[in-house]
């Protein structure tokens, strides 16, 4: 019974519970009591031991377990063979049950602290994407935002200047803000949207028109027109629907180089193409602007060294390349700025 009683203490004192059952077990041999239950009292010992040491410390165990049984067999009346092999057999076996014990903590020690580590790799890449989301909303803001208030600084002052001595144009450069100022309103109101989230997964933001798109570029252009400058817009191929991701990316581009022909160019009069090609968008937009810098050509004086233009269009190829895209910009030889995109029209299925 209290060779059997050890056990109680297996699990804190693995190598003392071992030893303390070879010796009781082998104590109660000694005193001429036949082998009885307390055979695998010892055995039980060497199975846990083994789930918590290293292999070699459990090999000597099973060594001083296997001496133990095998002078069991020969008091129990077994011969040296059957003696030896009981032995080597039981001890194996006992090692072998402990051994993948031990493997198996292992492994589900390792699987816990995997499983931390992805929850901490989920949480930060969460954080990620909440930057993101914030950085592509600025991006957005930006651009609705920049085109919109470029026109109404210029026709509000004009409107301004022109009061008293012609009404009809002061009414008409009114009339360009007051348009502006309710699609940006509209716009912010849809990013916004975004953000106001009910318990539910709801937005409770009131329902707007579509993404702009490619149809919508008219519109910039009448309010550029409004601002002074002449635009001529030239589309060529078969005009067909494109993804709504593809549409506002384009559309963005539209919008931030006629916001820079505005504020920053000087230009008298601009012109945008739109070719639908087989497998590609393209899209070129050109002025006859002089900058504000020395030099000549706004891009490098004007447009890409104001703070404002450089972050636009730097947001804008990050947007391009979403789409696979590329967007180009620079002075022209012959005089103005020139923005060039370039689509492939298979990111439209994506």
């Amino acid at each position: 019974m209290a060779t059997a009683l050890t056990l109680t203490l297996r699990r804190d004192l693995p190598v003392a519970v071992l030893l303390a059952s070879c010796l009781g077990y082998g104590c109660y041999l000694a005193l001429g009591h036949p082998p009885s239950l307390n055979f695998w009292v010892p055995v039980i010992a060497l199975v846990n031991l083994a789930a918590q040491r290293a292999p070699r410390v459990s090999r000597a165990a099973g060594v001083l377990t296997g001496a133990v049984v095998l002078y069991s067999g020969l008091q129990g009346g077994l011969s040296l063979l059957l003696a030896s092999m009981q032995a080597v057999v039981v001890p194996a076996v006992a090692l072998i049950l402990g051994t993948n014990q031990r493997t198996l903590a292992q492994r589900n020690a390792e699987l816990a602290r995997l499983t931390v580590r992805l929850a901490r790799a989920q949480e930060e890449e969460a954080g990620r994407a909440v930057v993101y989301e914030r950085i592509r909303i600025a991006r957005e803001l930006h651009d609705v935002l920049a085109q919109q208030m470029a026109v109404i600084t210029v026709q509000s002052g004009l409107a301004r200047y022109v009061y008293s001595s012609d009404p009809p144009t002061a009414q008409a450069a009114l009339d360009a803000v007051a348009g502006a100022g309710r699609d940006a309103l509209d716009e912010l109101r849809r990013l916004l949207g975004v953000l106001r989230v009910g318990p539910e997964g709801e937005s409770d933001a009131p329902p707007l028109r579509p993404l702009p798109g490619i149809d919508r570029i008219p519109e910039l252009t009448e309010r550029v027109e409004a601002a002074g400058v002449r635009v001529r817009t030239r589309t060529e191929g078969a005009v067909r629907p494109l993804g709504p991701g593809l549409e506002l990316c384009a559309y963005r581009v539209v919008q931030e180089s006629l916001t820079n022909v505005v504020k920053h160019a000087g230009a008298t009069r601009a012109e945008i193409r739109i070719r639908y090609l087989s497998d590609r968008l393209l899209i070129t937009v050109r002025d006859d602007g002089h900058g504000s810098g020395q030099g000549g050509g706004h891009g490098n004086d004007s447009a890409v060294s104001n703070t404002g233009s450089r972050l636009g269009l730097l947001g804008l190829h990050e947007r391009v390349k979403i789409w696979d895209g590329v967007l180009s910009a620079g002075a022209r030889p012959g005089g103005g700025f020139e923005v060039r995109l370039v689509l492939p029209l298979s990111a439209a299925r994506r």
